[in-house]
This record gives structure tokens, sequence and C-alpha cells, in this order.
């Protein structure tokens, strides 16, 4: 973060703009701030297009994809972008398609063992599962792609490629309202076709490129290195999801739906506040493995410069959003306001666990990282059980603010025990 602040006083206000919408995070934060919106988008769509239940079959299929994605990839996101940086795009794409080579056939393989094998009552039909097993694919090489982009500094590739991708789904899923397409397989489709179309363009342009003189070299023991490290943190992978997601299940089930209605309303809302933080961290992997390897990687200022960011920014979001919770959402929502605090200190938590987790990441830890996610996913999964049925969506709150410290508490507590050997 400090690297945002050279300049500031020489540089005039143009300029100094300029830098900062050049800045990697940025432009990582601006692609997942997109993503967002046009989710949003998509689901007042669909919800005014489709019946409940076609609703939930497309959502359903949306959320198989975004399972079998963290299959194939099998942790290696945040290992390539430590291990590859600062290499030439063209021997980038090609070892990320090393990586994905046997995963993706096993995928395809079982995909067609599943359709020829599966009782008729377990499968949706040769098309849903082709289009599944394709946009896993799909979705697995797009996400391959921004760890690309990551480690040759080609963010900004990534981001036009995503503003590309989010305008296609946009004009399909307007076409599709506006001639009141009621099947889901067409409003799935739209996702397939706009996530392919420009991911697969800059693939095409990355491989063509020429070698960079100044690139690091490729050498063939990266590869292990990468699946070696993405291994150890693929249960990280799994338990962050779930630890992120796994209070939309047990409310419901707990309390009522509508309280979950009430709880998403402002959680969904409160984890914008650690999405910079995330994309800082990402962005600088790399750095930070580089400079670790030179005995240079000084991660106190770096965890001391984010929680500063979430001691300011966590009063002014918390007063912020209490405020605004009737004006924005009406009064049937006024009881949601008990949760903010606890919801917004919750995601404090996690965006400083991001930094601590990429710096372990960065030093080579993987298992630790996991061993970090997978407690926070279990304290706040036995807080959930323990809370919600006596303090229904307050409990919840409660449960990710547990969860969450508990994973940042275990990543400090390893940060200084690998620091001290």
């Amino acid at each position: 973060m400090s690297d945002l602040r050279i300049g500031i006083r020489e540089a005039g206000p143009i300029a100094l703009a300029g830098r900062v919408l050049r800045e990697p995070s940025v432009q990582l934060l601006a692609s997942q701030v997109l993503t967002g919106a046009v989710a949003m988008a998509a689901n007042i769509l669909m919800v005014r297009s489709l019946s409940p239940a076609n609703r939930g079959e497309v959502a359903l299929l949306l959320q198989v994809v975004y399972l079998a994605t963290q299959l194939l990839l099998l942790g290696t996101e945040r290992s390539f972008v430590a291990a590859y940086h600062n290499v030439s795009p063209a021997p980038a794409v090609r070892a990320y398609a090393r990586l994905l080579a046997v995963p993706c056939l096993l995928f395809l393989a079982g995909a067609v063992i599943w359709q020829l094998a599966a009782p008729a009552r377990l499968t949706p039909g040769p098309l849903i599962v082709a289009m599944l097993a394709w946009f896993a694919l799909i979705e697995a090489t797009s996400l391959a792609t921004r760890s690309i982009a990551i480690a040759v500094g080609r963010v900004r590739d990534f981001l036009v490629a995503r503003v590309v991708e989010a305008l296609l789904l946009f004009t399909m899923l307007v076409a599709l309202y506006a001639g009141h397409a009621s099947h889901p397989e067409w409003w799935f489709l739209a996702y397939l076709i706009a996530g392919a179309t420009p991911t697969v363009v800059y693939l095409v342009i990355w491989l063509r490129l020429p070698v960079v003189a100044d690139a690091g070299p490729v050498r063939p023991e990266q590869n292990r290195q990468v699946r070696r490290e993405g291994l150890a943190l693929f249960p990280a992978a799994l338990s962050n999801m779930a630890m992120l997601r796994v209070d939309r299940l047990v409310i419901p089930a707990l309390a009522s739906t509508a309280a979950l209605g009430h709880y998403t309303s402002v959680a969904t809302m409160t984890e914008l506040l650690a999405w910079p933080i995330r994309a800082y961290a990402d962005s600088r992997l790399g750095r930070w493995r580089a400079s670790h390897n030179d005995g240079a990687l000084r991660a106190a200022p770096i965890i001391a410069a984010a929680a500063v960011y979430v001691l300011v920014v966590v009063p002014l979001v918390a007063g912020g959003l209490y405020l605004l919770i009737e004006p924005l959402f009406g009064h049937e929502y006024a009881d949601a306001k008990v949760i903010v605090l606890p919801l917004v200190a919750a995601a404090g938590l996690y965006a400083v666990s991001r930094i601590s987790l990429g710096l372990l990441i960065a030093k080579g830890h993987g298992g630790l990282v996991s061993a970090a996610e997978i407690a926070g996913f279990v304290v706040s999964f036995a807080a959930y059980l323990l809370l919600i049925p006596r303090l229904g969506i307050l409990g919840a709150a409660y449960g990710s603010l547990a969860g969450y410290g508990a994973c940042l508490v275990f990543a400090m507590a390893a940060s200084r025990i690998v620091g001290r050997r």
C-alpha cells in the first residue's frame, strides 16, 4: 500500500489519479465490483422472467459450476502468482495449461461416465451435463487468466476481458428478458457464452505476444512447486468458500427464510469492506515471494497498514449502514440494524486475515493457510449451531465474527511462529 503514496507530493491530481487507476489491486477490485453489479442485475432480470423453481435451477447449476471450478484449479490460483512472478505472458499461459490439463481431462471423463452410468433420476440430461462441464472449464480458465494477468503484469487485460464479459452477459440477459425466455437452459447458456468469448480471445492474444526481454525464466520445477503448494492451499479454498457461505444455509434451517432475507440485506453490503484488501493481497503475492526469497520481506508494516485501513473504515461503514438501512430497504428491515456492527467488525477481521494469509503463502506455508481457514470455518459453524436458535440473525452475525476472528488469530499466531524460525 505504501507504494501508492510514492510521488503524491510531486505529482499533480491527474497524474496521481492515473497512477492509482494503473495499480493492479485497483483494477482487480474494479473487475470484482463490476462482476457483483452484473450479478445483481442478472438476479433481478431472472426473478422477473423465471418461475421460482426455474430460477432456483439456474442458481443450482451456477453453484455446481463454482464448486467444480475449485476442484479443477486444486488451489493453484494463488500459488501460481507466487511462483511465476514477472514472467512473459505466452510461457505463463502454457505453464498454466499444463497444470489444468490432467484435472480437466479427468473432469470431462467423469462427466461422460456420470451421464452414461447414473440413474435417470440423478442426471439432468446430456445437454445440461455438457453445459455444466464446458462452463466449469471456462470458469476455471477465466480464474486462471486472473492469476496469469497478475503474474505477468497485465491486469488491465484481465479487467478489459471482464468488462467485455459483463457487457455480453447483460446484453444477452436483457434480450432473454425482452423475449420472455422461460427455460433456464437459455439463461445458463448466456453465462457460458459471455464467459468463454473474452477469455478465449485474450488467451490467443497472450500466446502471440513476444517474450519480454527482461522477464524471468520459466523452469520445469516451477509447475511442480505450484502444484505442491496448490494442493496445500486446496483445503483453504474450500474452507474459505464454506466459511463465507454456510451461514446462508444454516439460517433458513434454524430460523426462517425471512430471517435470511434480513441477514443477507446487511451481509451482502458489509462483505464489500474486505474486497480492496483481498485484491491488494492477491496482486502482491509475487512481489512478496520475491522479497521473501531475497530476505527483504517485512510483514509487520503491511499488516499494520491493513489494520489502519480497517480501524478507519469500519466505524464509517457501520455508522453509515446503520443510518441507511431503513431508507434503502424499507421499515420492514429495521430489525436488521442489530447485526450491522458485528458483521462490519467481522468483515474487518476477515480483511486483515487476507493479508496475513497472503504473507504466509508468499513464505511457502500453504498448509498453515489451510489450517487457518479450516479453523475459521469450524468455529463459525459451531457458533451458528449454538447461537442462531437462541439469538436468530444476531447469533449468525456473532458466529461470523467468531469464525473470521479465529481465522485471523490462527494466521497471526502462525506468522509469529514462522517468523521465529
